[in-house]
């Protein structure tokens, strides 16, 4: 991935690890739901559709530190919901920083600036900020005005301070190439932001907007034509070079899904974060009982469309870390910032 070297060779000698304790199954990331209330209804999110008394719940901090400890990845993102409405997230992202996990906090920046003086810099963490695109298509996309405005001063501030900031921007059949540059572009070079994650929107079957997620030849002609004119190349994207070539259609992989598990309130979700086929209490019982030949495209329906990254970016990987061209090619990538 494009990420910072000190994360790429810890993610690297990971990786390693596994391949010579011949692993055929690991985690390279944990999705972390520590709760599942939110501040926004995004109309293309499938996560906050819960009864009010599961909307209610946090997840105790010894319980979440716990459940990534378990795992053994190497990073973890901390998703939602919106995480900074847990009463105790600094001291989750704080004793996962004290255990060196590289700590992601996705939020949509409603109370960055008021929680701001609760977290302290680190280059083990970041605040992963929701941005959808430009000041009108991102408050549409959250249903509510004045968002976009109030994540871009949060950006600012954090950054002023020190802190790590990324992005993720997912998208819809409503985008255009231009749209994806525009905001792209804005992130880039207007905000400097560290890095910027990308994906097609996954069609949750409980996301209010059913009408807008994107299919598969319509995901790989959006991508190759913003990427068009290298603008691949000035962006600083988080992800492998063979990921946004899967974005393009110029390679083709299978999912992954194992390599991103989700735990949230109700234990470890199958079989991934998008798609909830029931839980099970570890994350031993969730990688030796849950049969993952059954999903992916060709086998689930509901997989038909999915291209997104935390299914996909992982078979990227691993077939980087199995080519001695695309490792170079990588490498090339973590130290020029060349993204071609």
């Amino acid at each position: 991935m494009a990420m910072p070297l000190r994360q790429s060779i810890k993610v690297a000698t990971y990786l390693a690890e596994q391949k010579l304790r011949k692993r055929d199954k690991f985690p390279l990331i944990v999705e972390l739901e520590p709760l599942f209330a939110c501040n926004l209804k995004c109309e293309g999110c499938g996560k906050i559709q819960h009864p009010a008394g599961v909307l209610k719940q946090r997840m105790p901090v010894a319980q979440a530190v716990g459940a990534v400890l378990e795992s053994g990845a190497p990073m973890v993102s901390i998703a939602g919901g919106e995480p900074l409405m847990h009463p105790q997230i600094d001291e989750i992202v704080r004793q996962l920083v004290a255990r060196k996990k590289y700590v992601f906090l996705c939020t949509n920046a409603m109370l960055l600036r008021k929680k701001i003086d609760n977290f302290t810099p680190s280059p083990y963490f970041a605040f992963a900020v929701h941005i959808d695109g430009l000041r009108e298509r991102h408050d549409e996309s959250v249903a509510k005005e004045g968002v976009f405005d109030e994540a871009v001063e949060a950006i600012k501030e954090a950054r002023r301070r020190g802190f790590r900031v990324t992005t993720n921007s997912t998208f819809f059949n409503t985008d255009t190439p231009q749209t994806i540059i525009e905001v792209l572009n804005f992130l880039n070079d207007d905000l400097q932001v560290d890095e910027m994650m990308i994906s097609p929107a996954y069609a949750y079957e409980k996301a209010p907007d059913q009408e807008h997620f994107l299919g598969v030849e319509q995901t790989r002609e959006l991508f190759r034509k913003a990427f068009a004119g290298g603008n691949r190349r000035k962006w600083r994207l988080n992800h492998s070079p063979l990921f946004l070539d899967f974005l393009e259609g110029k390679v083709d992989f299978p999912c992954t899904a194992w390599a991103i598990p989700n735990y949230s309130l109700f234990g470890w979700q199958r079989p991934c974060y998008l798609m909830s086929d029931g839980y099970v209490p570890t994350y031993r019982e969730l990688i030796e009982k849950t049969d993952w030949d059954k999903y992916g495209r060709g086998k689930d329906p509901r997989c038909a469309n999915c291209m997104a990254h935390c299914g996909y970016e992982p078979t990227a990987v691993l077939a980087t870390m199995g080519s001695l061209k695309e490792s170079l090619r990588a490498m090339r990538e973590t130290v020029s910032g060349n993204r071609d």
